[in-house]
């Protein structure tokens, strides 16, 4: 077994190699690299089979679901590979030029980060996305990926280093952690001078270990307290429709919504329809029903479950959703600036000016008029598959395709100027 600074001493050395290879080149390795999941498949399948009995009676049954492949997903993510080759290469791209009074010439190039450290947890797809993505902008990667995931994402390393092999590349490009304790976790925020940027992508927790911890530069992205408002001129069927999505279509990622925001006008016709909608609708069909954890004044128009002190700054990721009435608009910014963490909000309304003051003023990276905050993927913003969504807002801002996994330098041409 390598060791955590056996691997990176391998993919500082690669990162100079990365830089400087061609898009024809990066973009023919990226199409075998999606033929060899899908001919890979069963051994895929094999290595996650092993990763779902060991974690079955530990995770719950939506974090079991982020973790199960089947042939329909390592299809899309073979697909997600081809897209991200079909994407602009973004490495040497003119952001800018000028040239000053003196007769030289300034330009701003996009060039890789160099070695990128990934740590993430039960998602074995993000092992094939962050790869990808890496290698297309040119630079290194180095996976730690949580040990529930561990052989799959092995698998698919395993698959990925041999057309890179078989290319003549440094199988170093792209790297998997062997030790999966929290000490190989600590070596990578600490990597000062291997790791170029720190990409942590998970929980609250995890991302909150890292930012109190890293020592290399830390892009913060995951963490998600979604919220949906409906305003008192929304459509009520259009939102019920959106919060469905939101909450119930994948209710373990990060782009799910937690909080149901409703104007204090029309909760007592929504409400009851709410309920119906995610609660009863569902036990009849048998599927799991959403539990309502209401504020008091929801709680007085439908009973149920009241809200605990907690519920409205907490990521449930299961089918539990956090509701309150509000009395417009101001409220619901207000109430998002407290409690949000800066990921996906939405509002549904039929009036332009709240629209547009809830665009202007609530402070997330995604901000949604009348659509499901389930749309915050690098995927569906055509950016191909992402590395996360990145919830700061220095360099890189929701999802982070191939243009925010680049930084810039400028090369500055003269003929002889001295100051």
């Amino acid at each position: 077994m390598k060791t955590t600074q056996e691997i990176l001493l391998g993919a500082k050395a690669a990162a100079r190699k990365a830089a400087t290879l061609t898009t024809e080149k990066k973009n023919a390795v990226l199409i075998q690299m999606a033929a060899a999941l899908e001919s890979g498949a069963k051994e895929i399948l094999s290595a996650n089979e092993i990763d779902l009995t060991n974690a079955k009676g530990v995770l719950p049954d939506v974090m079991l679901d982020r973790l199960r492949l089947d042939e329909k997903r390592i299809v899309g993510m073979a697909n997600g590979i081809r897209e991200v080759a079909a994407l602009p290469d973004p490495v040497g791209k003119k952001l800018d030029e000028h040239t000053l009074p003196n007769g030289l010439c300034v330009t701003k190039t996009s060039v890789p980060l160099g070695v990128i450290g990934i740590i993430y947890e039960s998602r074995p797809n993000v092992t094939s996305d962050a790869a990808a993505l890496c290698f297309k902008s040119g630079s290194v990667c180095v996976l730690r990926g949580g040990k529930d995931a561990y052989y799959s994402s092995a698998a698919i390393i395993k698959l990925l280093r041999q057309v890179l092999k078989d290319n003549g590349l440094d199988e170093n490009f792209i790297n998997i952690v062997e030790d999966t304790s929290r000490q190989s976790a600590t070596e990578l925020m600490t990597a000062v001078g291997y790791v170029d940027a720190l990409i942590p992508r998970g929980g609250a927790g995890l991302i909150r270990s890292c930012v109190e911890n890293a020592k290399v530069p830390c892009i913060q992205t995951g963490t998600g307290i979604c919220h949906v408002y409906v305003d008192n001129s929304a459509k009520i069927d259009m939102a019920l429709d959106i919060i469905y999505n939101a909450k119930t279509s994948r209710p373990s990622v990060c782009n799910a919504e937690e909080v149901c925001l409703v104007h204090s006008d029309i909760a007592n016709e929504f409400l009851p329809k709410l309920k119906q909608r995610l609660c009863d609708e569902r036990t009849a069909n048998g599927l799991p029903a959403v539990e309502l954890r209401l504020d008091e004044r929801a709680y007085a128009i439908i009973g149920g479950v009241k809200a605990g002190e907690n519920d409205f700054d907490t990521e449930f990721l299961d089918y539990i959703l956090a509701v309150k009435v509000v009395d417009g608009v101001d409220e619901a910014i207000a109430h998002i600036a407290d409690h949000s963490t800066g990921h996906s909000d939405c509002i549904v309304t039929e009036t332009e000016a709240n629209a547009e003051k809830f665009a202007l003023c609530v402070d997330s990276a995604a901000v949604y008029v009348n659509a499901s905050t389930r749309f915050t993927d690098g995927g569906e913003f055509g950016k191909g598959c992402e590395i996360g969504i990145s919830t700061q807002k220095l360099h890189a801002r929701g999802p982070m395709g191939l243009e925010e996994l680049c930084s810039y330098k400028y090369i500055v041409r003269g003929n002889g100027q001295v100051r």
